[in-house]
C-alpha cells in the first residue's frame, strides 16, 4: 500500500512538473513576443520620425543655400556654405560620438528593464 501511494505521488509530481514546464515555456514565448514587438514598434517609430526629420532638414538646407546664394550673388557659394556647415556639425558629432552612447544606452536600458 505504501508503495502504491508513493507511485501515485511520483506520478502526480511528474504531471505537475510537466505542467509547470509547459506554462513556463508559454510564459517565455509571450515575454519574447512582447519584447520583440516593443523593439519593432520602437524601431518603426524611430525610422519614420527620422525620415521626416531628414526630409525637413533637407528642405531647410536647400532653402538656406538658395537664400544665401541669392544674398551673396552666387548660388555656388551659398551651397558651399551650407555644405561646410553640415561638415562642421558632422565633425563635432563624430568627436562626441562616445559621449552620446552612454545616454542612449541608459535610456534604452531603462525602457527595457522597467517596462518588462
Amino acid at each position: 500500500m505504501a508503495i502504491e501511494e508513493l507511485k501515485e505521488n511520483i506520478s502526480g509530481a511528474n504531471t505537475d512538473i510537466h505542467a509547470y514546464l509547459e506554462h513556463n515555456k508559454e510564459y517565455y514565448k509571450l515575454l519574447v513576443f512582447k519584447t520583440l514587438m516593443r523593439i519593432i514598434t520602437s524601431l518603426t517609430k524611430t525610422l519614420f520620425t527620422g525620415a521626416i526629420v531628414i526630409f525637413t532638414l533637407f528642405l531647410i538646407a536647400l532653402t538656406a543655400a538658395i537664400g544665401i546664394g541669392q544674398a551673396i550673388g552666387n548660388m555656388y557659394y551659398g551651397f558651399l556654405i551650407v555644405t561646410a556647415f553640415f561638415v562642421v556639425i558632422g565633425f563635432i558629432l563624430y568627436i562626441l560620438r562616445h559621449k552620446l552612447e552612454k545616454p542612449i544606452l541608459r535610456k534604452y536600458s531603462e525602457y527595457y528593464f522597467d517596462k518588462l
